[in-house]
């Protein structure tokens, strides 16, 4: 009975409080939905420079300023031939999307910001000594730095092997095209058309350079100087050395035809040789102790509970 009439005289209390407060003069106006629409009601009737400021989307008011400001620090910081080179790491990834030489810039500095931020609150969440929280900041500064760097080589990598890989099957296509009676630029169209990669993408550009007045030649040396894949480099050269002696293209193409083919062919049975070599690591290191634990493990057993 006591319990019974506390609560009553707390809910009657709580009653009485909630009374008064909806009653109060002033209490209209501390309610949520008041200072909601008495901030609305202040922005309607701001000036029309801070309700622009206001109107801007996050990334034009934050984001922007900040790569311009991070810009800025990387440029000073990077050496003078940083842009070609960053250009050409960007012509050897493909050139993604939305990338550019300022965006590599600024992501360097902005990178290295954040994993240093990041090495410092894992320094102090785990309470580690001053010498390993140093060393954490300076990894994360380094790594946040050539991040960037690391993203490029890693498209890199995956656009040469595909295009090493395809490499073999569109010249195919090409040499049956021109044996047909298409001329080289129509072969190049062919090849471009009917496959998918960025070996077409590559051939479809040498097209559009052709289409705007460049010539034969120095669309395939620009082809030869955004990648890095040796056959398409030794490729681009007997093509060129043709166009320029006038050597039938025909000829030229069965004997790079044939040549890419037996590369391949080299390329597999290399493949083939090293995977005894690699497969002995994992096998030394996770299939033998399994299987030594499996055989051996009920005999270690039983002889533990013989001497026991």
């Amino acid at each position: 009975m006591t319990l019974l009439f506390v609560l009553g005289v707390v809910m009657v209390l709580v009653a009485l409080l909630l009374v008064g407060m909806a009653l109060s003069p002033d209490g209209g106006q501390t309610t949520g939905v008041a200072r909601s629409l008495a901030a609305i009601q202040a922005i309607t009737s701001a000036p029309k420079e801070l309700r622009d400021e206001l109107d801007r989307p996050f990334g034009e008011r934050v984001l922007e300023p900040l790569q311009a400001r991070a810009l800025r620090i990387g440029r000073r910081l990077s050496g003078a031939d940083s842009a070609e080179r960053i250009r050409r790491k960007l012509d050897f990834a493909g050139n993604p999307r939305d990338w550019s030489v300022d965006r590599v810039v600024s992501g360097k500095v902005i990178g290295a910001v954040a994993l240093t931020l990041v090495g410092g609150a894992l320094a102090l969440v785990l309470g580690v000594s001053v010498p390993v929280a140093i060393v954490m900041l300076l990894g994360g500064l380094v790594v946040g730095f050539f991040v960037p760097d690391l993203y490029l080589y890693q498209k890199t990598y995956e656009r040469t092997e595909r295009m090493q890989r395809e490499l073999a099957d569109a010249i195919d296509l090409m040499t049956i095209s021109v044996e047909s009676g298409l001329g080289f630029d129509a072969a190049v169209q062919q090849v471009a058309r009917n496959t998918e990669g960025p070996l077409a993408e590559e051939f479809s550009r040498v097209l559009r350079e052709m289409q705007i007045g460049q010539g034969r030649a120095n669309a395939l040396r620009a082809l030869g100087d955004r990648t890095n894949v040796p056959d398409l480099k030794a490729f681009v050269g007997a093509m060129v050395q043709a166009d320029s002696f006038g050597i039938p293209i025909s000829q030229v193409l069965r004997v790079q035809s044939g040549e890419m083919r037996v590369k391949r062919r080299q390329r597999a049975e290399h493949k083939a040789q090293q995977v005894p070599v690699k497969i002995t690591v994992p096998l030394i290191f996770c299939i033998l102790p399994c299987l030594f634990i499996a055989v051996m493990g009920p005999a270690v057993i039983s002889i533990m509970e013989n001497m026991g």
